[in-house]
């Protein structure tokens, strides 16, 4: 293994070949310990390896779409003694950080946006009038993202120099859907452009590395362009419908926005390669050259299961085995939101399920399985799966839209303009709210209620465990208006569903335990969601030491109980709230608003995520420990705040 990018340069190809297995040995054994994007990164070593080859970071700019494929730029790049810790507490990131290395010029977890981030830096560079180069790497999935083609339709219209890298590899966390897959497959398929291409491939293997630029003069250019340009420009008149380009008087998507074409090559064969980058390298126009590769590559579990190897926690070497479940263990959230889609389903001919390439992350899978006319995959387009929900809510459906709540961000400007303008009965179900310990900020769903509850005509709950969510989600489906549902990542309380679910009265809170009534200052818990168990915790150490407590299941952020929230809050000495959410904007800050409204002075000790972005960890019990969102926290600030309120404050029982 080399501890520099600079180091791959002096390499021979068959030392190029070999630190192309050692890195595969170092991805698998590293990491079935902790997890991580193991497929994805299989798929792109030889092209990393040629990269680096070719250019030199960090005067280069590599941009990862995603960049959870950057595990082996991260081991070429200085990082490999530290690899183990990926995705740990105080470990490396599983993705592309800034502030992790000067080799990482830009930092992502969302798809599509590479080419635009990319672009920017390319004008930057022009602007300035420096050389440095820009690579782009973005995956097949991220062509379904509509600011990926955003960023193409401007690159020929900014920069001379630009350098797009294809990597094609069929798959996104899930298999790619839709017209952009059928087309790039039709692109790899077609056989007289695969002659072409072989053609391409030999001469370009034949060009001595530093004189790439000169062989690839005006006139050879032109006769290539020519080449491509003729079976681009003929219909396939065997299978008109198969042919990769549309038929008669149709071209390539990419030549059509001036950009060059160059494709597809194998991209686990280093020498075709590095040729190629060093071909795109000396151009003087934009250029995209199409990769194909094996997601899972050198690893035959993984190979097998591409979607399950996309990303996983740990395994075992030797089968690719994960640990099994404990007995005892609770289904995770997405399960029981996967199984309940399907009896509502059963129930109620309106419901139909959406995800943007998340079937497996999100729980649809099961849909997917049981009632596939009742299930769409959208891709990776969030903000066309939230339109096409308002859409088929116009003609009498309830559409459930199952996106994690990071992801949902996305889609803000079609939940106001398109969903809650027009009052459309549009369900979200925003796995992942809270913690994505691992993943860390990309990932962490810690906003939506504040980007939500200013939003008019929604209505927003949290369920406390497993069986509240199934009554949510059958009580969403009763309502005229925009319903959103948070819930975290990971098992459930290990509460038993219950075979029908309950219809909730909307806005009304859960009084789960009462004052006693026996002494003891007075405390009110409000815990939102999964806090709820935090609150309860809190609740009984401090009963042992003499407080009388209720707590309280909001159950609703919008819209607020106001009544049950009013009536705590004048019983009460001190109101506490919890919530898996930034305090700012949060469930706690809307008690605030509401005391204030009434004139209600009690104190408020709220509790949730601070005004920052928050790092990934080993685990979510890490982070609360950290950022103090334990009972043990909750205690300690609650004598705190009373130790300093007079014990005989006078309150008005509404």
């Amino acid at each position: 293994m080399v501890d520099h990018p600079s180091h791959v340069k002096k390499l021979t190809l068959e030392q190029l070949n070999t630190l192309a297995g050692e890195v595969r040995h170092e991805l698998i054994t590293k990491l079935a310990k902790n997890g991580g994007h193991l497929g994805p990164n299989l798929g792109v070593v030889e092209l990393t390896i040629a990269l680096h080859r070719v250019f030199s970071t960090p005067l280069d700019k590599f941009v990862w779409d995603v960049s959870h494929q950057s595990y082996v730029h991260k081991l070429l790049t200085g990082r490999k003694n530290r690899f183990e810790t990926i995705r740990t507490t105080d470990g490396l990131n599983g993705f592309s950080l800034r502030t992790e290395s000067e080799h990482d010029c830009y930092g992502a977890g969302h798809a599509g946006t590479a080419l635009s981030a990319a672009l920017g830096m390319c004008a930057a560079r022009d602007q300035r009038g420096s050389e440095e180069n820009v690579v782009c790497i973005f995956g097949d999935a991220a062509l379904t993202n509509g600011i990926s083609f955003e960023g193409l339709n401007n690159i020929s219209h900014t920069t001379k120099r630009f350098i797009g890298i294809l990597n094609d590899n069929e798959w996104s966390i899930a298999k790619n859907v839709g017209a952009i897959s059928n087309y790039l497959n039709k692109l790899i398929t077609n056989p007289r452009y695969n002659q072409l291409q072989r053609d391409v491939e030999k001469l370009v293997k034949r060009i001595p590395k530093g004189n790439i630029a000169i062989k690839f003069g005006h006139k050879a250019e032109e006769a290539i362009k020519s080449a491509f340009a003729e079976v681009a420009m003929e219909q396939n008149v065997e299978r008109p419908e198969g042919d990769g380009r549309g038929g008669h008087g149709s071209s390539l998507i990419f030549e059509e926005m001036g950009l060059q074409y160059l494709g597809p090559i194998d991209g686990h064969d280093l020498p075709l390669l590095i040729s190629s980058l060093e071909y795109a390298k000396a151009s003087d126009k934009p250029v995209v050259l199409h990769v194909l590769t094996k997601k899972g590559k050198g690893y035959e579990a993984a190979l097998n299961q591409p979607e399950k190897f996309h990303g996983l926690g740990p395994y075992d070497v030797a089968t690719g085995n994960t640990p099994a479940t404990k007995p005892g263990t609770p289904p995770n959230y997405q399960d029981i939101f996967g199984q309940t889609m399907v009896k509502l389903c059963y129930k109620d001919n309106s419901i139909v399920g959406i995800t943007a390439a998340m079937p497996t992350g999100t729980g649809l899978k099961a849909l997917e399985k049981a009632m596939p006319r009742r299930y769409y995959d959208v891709g990776i387009a969030e903000e066309h799966a939230v339109i096409f929900a308002a859409g088929m809510a116009t003609m009498g459906y309830h559409p459930v839209v199952a996106i994690y709540s990071t992801f949902l961000q996305r889609a803000y400007d079609c939940i106001v303009h398109d969903v809650a303008l027009q009052d459309l009965p549009v369900i979200f179900c925003m796995d992942r709210a809270g913690l994505s310990a691992n993943d860390g900020p990309t990932h962490h769903g810690l906003f939506d209620i504040a980007y939500l509850r200013c939003v008019p005509n929604i209505i927003a709950m949290a369920p406390r465990n497993e069986d509240e969510l199934a009554d949510m989600m059958f009580t969403a489906t009763h309502q005229k208006h925009a319903v959103f549902i948070r819930y975290p990542r990971g098992a459930g309380e290990g509460v038993v569903v219950k075979e029908q679910p309950a219809l909730l009265e909307i806005g009304k809170a859960e009084v789960t335990r009462n004052f006693a009534g026996q002494g003891g200052r007075k405390v009110a818990l409000f815990g939102l969601g999964n806090m709820h168990g935090v609150a309860e915790q809190a609740a009984a150490q401090l009963m042992a030491e003499g407080f009388d407590c209720a707590v309280i299941n909001p159950r609703f952020t919008k819209p607020l109980d106001a009544g049950t929230t009013e009536f705590f809050a004048r019983t009460a000495e001190l109101v506490v709230t919890l919530e898996d959410h930034v305090l700012p904007g949060g469930y706690g800050a809307s008690v605030l608003e509401l005391l204030s409204e009434k004139s209600i002075t009690t104190p408020v000790e709220r509790v949730g995520w601070p005004d920052q972005f928050i790092e990934h960890a080993s685990t979510v019990d890490h982070l609360r420990q950290k950022y103090g969102l334990t009972a043990g926290h909750v205690v300690e600030r609650v004598k705190g705040r009373l130790s300093k309120e007079p014990s005989a404050r006078l309150t008005a029982v509404a």
